[in-house]
């Protein structure tokens, strides 16, 4: 279709005001240092944007409202978990960070526990946010393959592109203040959606809740006891172990927390940001739900090709385009832009930051200068937003996207909460201990992710997991938790006096020699 010259206009002014408005950081005189905190100068409400911006990203723009049209509320629950999730972490991982020397959030694992520690949560670290630009670059991807007919992969690619210049060219300043413009765009946009929705319906605002009531499009899942299903309980358990990691392991957010002036403003930074995401969230299921009722109550309005399973992703951008009147569709198509290119600077700076802080400068180039540390984290930023580009494109051969995303998620988290936990709360937990745990915790994380597929029918079913895809990472973390711990008390001692008899032997035979 052709686009009316208001919303080509809006669309365009968004894009080029964004890239231009955060390549202007780039003349900014800094340090890598400067580059990765922002000089922690930036203002609380700021980086509190900026998280908040950094949570929603185009999943929940996008898969929110698809997951609610194509079922309930469930998903929702999700988000009811963030308040004690952010309550742990203003209480004891904010407190933590500002307290040790080091931007990373990965140092604090090689402090308790060795350099293998900290690789290990790196890795994991890397690999989630590789998995995270995907599906959002994916989704991002979906109004214009809709609005316009381009190709996906194209659209993919362009786009990824223009997030990639601002944020290697900006640095930390750049993607917070570009988050903080964006964060308020998308807000902007969903309330307007929602408004033209509720005022769109045949016979008034009291249809949708009537059509939704009916189909029990409000429900917040089952509280069966069932863990092979995504259960309220399920989805609350792994939205507490989820979002634990988030606010409090996840480079993502660690790095806000140095940003910010003081302790006081980043516990308050933190806060805003995951508060305000609740009922944000709430208004994107909502979304979903309404376009239900919508397509219910007008069901000529929607394509056959788009009733199909696993094309509700699609619905919310076929409305946008379609539904919305001019102008309006140019706001929402911005929102979408500003939901997922937030999310995907801030992946690419923060993963340039931990390869340059936990690879570079800790193994390959200790004494690193202010411009070599500066040509790693530019060079990082850019290999990173390519390998965002391509999960992005194998994202394209999913069904749905949120359960893509949530699924890879709990298996390249590791259960690294597990071992962070295991360092703050056991004080006599060494290396040794940590690293049987991480082994179990990884044999299980693979079962639990891999066994449905391979073990789904034949002699090998009884080996099949019982719990649900999204329950990896708590198990995951658990299995770390307890085993490091276990392994600690029941061998503590034992391990210690075998040490010590190890290397009192090479002593003996060194000097025998």
């Amino acid at each position: 279709m052709t686009l009316p010259l208001v919303d080509l206009l809006v669309i365009i002014a968004y894009l080029v005001g964004m890239v231009l408005f955060g390549c202007s950081f780039y003349f900014k005189k800094r340090s890598a240092s400067e580059y990765s905190t922002g000089g922690g100068r930036l203002p609380s409400w700021a980086v509190g944007m900026s998280i908040f911006a950094t949570f929603v990203s185009s999943i929940s723009f996008l898969a929110l409202p698809g997951n609610a049209y194509m079922s309930n509320w469930n998903g929702f629950v999700f988000s009811l978990s963030i308040p004690f999730a952010s309550f742990v972490a203003v209480k004891l991982f904010v407190p933590l960070y500002r307290s040790i020397d080091s931007i990373s959030a990965y140092h604090y694992l090689e402090t308790r526990f060795g350099p293998w520690a900290r690789v290990y949560g790196s890795v994991c670290y890397l690999l989630t946010q590789v998995a995270r630009m995907g599906a959002i670059m994916y989704l991002l991807a979906l109004p214009m393959n809709a609005l316009f007919g381009w190709s996906i992969p194209a659209i993919i690619i362009v786009t990824g592109v223009c997030v990639m210049l601002y944020a290697v060219m900006g640095g930390i300043e750049a993607v917070i203040w570009t988050d903080a413009v964006q964060g308020i765009i998308l807000i902007v946009g969903a309330l307007a959606c929602v408004g033209i929705i509720l005022f769109s319906m045949p016979d008034g605002v009291t249809q949708l809740f009537e059509i939704a009531s009916a189909s029990d499009k409000f429900s917040l899942g089952s509280f069966s006891a069932n863990v092979s299903d995504s259960t309220f309980w399920v989805v609350l358990v792994y939205g507490l172990f989820i979002n634990l990691q988030n606010y409090g392991i996840d480079q993502n957010y660690v790095q806000r927390y140095f940003t910010a002036k003081t302790q006081k403003e980043a516990i308050f930074s933190t806060w805003l940001g995951s508060l305000l995401y609740v009922p944000i969230s709430l208004l994107f299921f909502f979304i979903g739900t309404a376009l239900f009722a919508y397509y219910q109550a007008q069901p000529g309005l929607l394509p056959a090709s788009l009733r199909a399973s696993g094309m509700a992703d699609k619905v919310f951008p076929h409305f946008i385009v379609h539904g919305l009147p001019v102008g309006i569709t140019g706001l929402l198509i911005a929102s979408i832009f500003a939901a997922g290119m937030s999310t995907v600077s801030t992946s690419i700076n923060s993963s340039a930051t931990v390869i340059t802080v936990d690879y570079y400068k800790r193994f390959f180039h200790k004494s690193a200068s202010g411009r070599e540390s500066m040509k790693s984290m530019y060079l990082a930023s850019l290999v990173m937003g390519i390998l965002g580009i391509v999960a992005a494109l194998a994202m394209t051969r999913v069904k749905s996207a949120l359960d893509a995303w949530w699924a890879l998620s709990s298996i390249f988290s590791g259960g690294m909460l597990g071992l962070f936990l295991l360092g703050i709360f056991s004080r006599k937990v060494k290396s040794f201990d940590a690293g049987i745990g991480v082994v179990a915790g990884i044999l299980v994380i693979c079962w639990a992710s891999l066994s449905p597929v391979y073990f789904a029918d034949g002699d090998w079913v009884s080996f099949k997991s019982p719990f649900h895809a999204n329950l990896a990472i708590v198990i995951g973390t658990t299995t770390i938790f307890l085993v490091g711990f276990l392994v600690s008390k029941l061998f503590g001692e034992n391990r210690i006096s075998l040490l010590q008899d190890k290397f009192t032997e090479k002593g003996r035979n060194k000097v025998s020699r």
